[in-house]
């Protein structure tokens, strides 16, 4: 870590040498030359390195820095232009982008004009087509093809490498497809086997991996990334994407707390809010606090949000709050209440509020509340076609709609279930469960906030059905590894069936999960493996 990136260059030699950030070391190692040297270069570097860690806005201060040194440093613009392209989240401010394209020249031409080197050159033209005219997702292909042939050209660029890597996950319009992650996977293993210590290919791993059939690949990268890059607060978040893929909960709390902490000791430092990541890093310790059976420790997170959105009622500071307040209702079966508007969130927000809303309702015996949430979730279905996620409405990411769909059936079925249709009720519980199964996995707090197949699987519990039950809890677990629920209704269907040995295992599995539980959540788990041991 101590070594300079210059140092580290022994085959890639496109331009002078240049000089390292004193910073740099705490964000990561890259061998990224270009045609400038001493503090541009240095800023610019920092830059790359914040850029790889999402890190947008600590990125743009870094470039522009870089620009304000060397006025007409080239690849210090396309650096910026890059901090307004979020490709996992389908989402990029065109305009803010093209607004940086031209200070640096007023036509594309007059830009490529200002790039010293080819290879630079190649960089400039592959961000015009980022930012070009036409689709987003066609201009997000044409970009990937774009960044492979600059790859093919420059066979040693690592960065080249990094980006194609990123820019082949970004056209995954449809949802996660496990062949275009695993041939991303491929690409930043390979600069991964040179250098790793490099902050993209490690951050990029991990997604490629972020799902529970693939994440036991993606364990070496999250236990590495938050080593390498301890300033840049996503770094230290990303982690706990696989740890949630293996359900790893102890892991995720200490990742999604050492998030938080740097965002707090960022913002303290520059003086501006915390950003985005801040309140992710808190949604996410959120569940893992709830996993853990600290419900105690949830809702004060929840209260934290609470203050935070009254003195700031952004949408970004409201959707963290509508996600938390709806999972901890359903999670905890405490009361649901939310003191704020979910006007101008995203679908999933929406409509997670109102399934919590729908679901106290019913279990305060409060039916026609719970059929105003229920139409009010419906009136959510017109709003379908894909687009980029934001925490706006009109953003819909591409599997939204097909969570919306599986909300609107799960309040439903617990209608007809109050109404004594069970059949019906399982007929209709049986196409979410359907749906949720053509959906590409998600990562991160379940979308939907109940899980349908555990919902299923508590539904046939209550209908004295648990070798049923058992299937759809094992399934539930199959998407969501080590989910409290699911394995709590697992063991629950195992000494329902008689099978005490394995309900015991699955009740010793949660105690276990539960080593820092609330009291009272220990309480109730050692009096159920009371009485089954009392059935022996």
């Amino acid at each position: 870590m101590l070594r300079t990136i210059a140092a580290a260059i022994t085959t890639l030699c496109f331009a002078s040498s240049c000089s390292i950030h004193p910073q740099q070391a705490e964000l990561g190692r890259i061998d990224f030359p270009t045609s400038q040297s001493g503090e541009a270069q240095s800023l610019f570097l920092r830059g790359v390195l914040f850029l790889h860690s999402f890190q947008y806005r600590e990125a743009r201060e870094a470039f522009r820095a870089a620009q304000k040194t060397a006025p007409a440093f080239a690849m210090a613009y396309w650096g910026e232009a890059m901090t307004y392209n979020e490709p996992l989240w389908f989402a990029q401010d065109v305009h803010a982008a093209r607004a940086v394209l031209k200070r640096l020249g007023a036509t594309r031409q007059a830009r490529q004009a200002k790039a010293p080197t080819e290879r630079e050159a190649a960089y400039l033209n592959a961000v015009e087509i980022l930012y070009g005219d036409g689709r987003k997702e066609d201009r997000d292909f044409e970009y990937a093809a774009t960044m492979r042939r600059l790859r093919e050209r420059y066979p040693n660029d690592t960065e080249a490498a990094a980006f194609f890597g990123l820019a082949l996950l970004g056209t995954s319009h449809r949802g996660r497809d496990f062949p275009t992650y695993m041939q991303a996977a491929a690409i930043v293993e390979e600069i991964l086997a040179k250098n790793p210590e490099h902050p993209g290919a490690l951050h990029y791993a991990i997604h490629c991996y972020d799902d529970p059939v693939h994440a036991p690949l993606g364990l070496r990268a999250a236990r590495a990334y938050a080593k390498t890059a301890p300033e840049a607060s996503h770094a230290q978040h990303m982690p706990s994407h696989i740890f949630f893929a293996m359900g790893m909960w102890d892991d995720a709390v200490r990742s999604n707390e050492g998030a938080f902490r740097v965002s707090q000791r960022n913002a303290k430092r520059t003086g501006q809010a915390m950003e985005s990541g801040g309140y992710h890093a808190l949604w996410w310790l959120q569940y893992a606090y709830l996993q853990q059976g600290r419900f105690a420790d949830a809702r004060k997170i929840v209260q934290r949000i609470e203050r935070l959105a009254a003195g700031e009622p952004a949408p970004l500071v409201r959707f963290h709050l509508v996600q938390m307040r709806a999972m901890y209702s359903i999670e905890t079966g405490e009361p649901y209440e939310l003191p704020t508007t979910v006007s101008g969130l995203d679908l999933p927000a929406v409509a997670a509020h109102h399934l919590a809303t729908g679901m106290s309702a019913l279990n305060r015996g409060n039916r026609e509340e719970a059929e105003r949430a229920l139409a009010a979730i419906r009136t959510l279905g017109a709003a379908t076609e894909p687009r980029a996620r934001g925490h706006h409405a009109d953003h819909v990411y591409p599997g939204d709609a097909q969570a919306v769909s599986v909300m609107d059936k799960e309040l439903a079925a617990l209608l007809l279930m109050e109404d004594g249709k069970s059949k019906d009720a399982m007929d209709l519980m049986r196409a979410a469960v359907a749906t949720q199964d053509q959906t590409p996995y998600e990562f991160g707090p379940p979308s939907p906030p109940k899980p349908p197949h555990e919902l299923l699987g508590e539904m046939l519990l209550s209908l004295a059905q648990p070798r049923l039950a058992r299937v759809q809890f094992e399934l539930a677990l199959l998407r969501a590894p080590k989910r409290a629920l699911s394995l709590l209704g697992l063991a629950r269907s195992f000494a329902d069936m008689g099978h005490q040995t394995a309900a015991r295992e699955a009740y010793l599995e949660l105690r276990q999960m539960w080593h820092r539980a609330d009291p009272s959540i220990v309480k109730a788990l050692d009096q159920s493996l009371s009485r089954l041991q009392a059935r022996e």
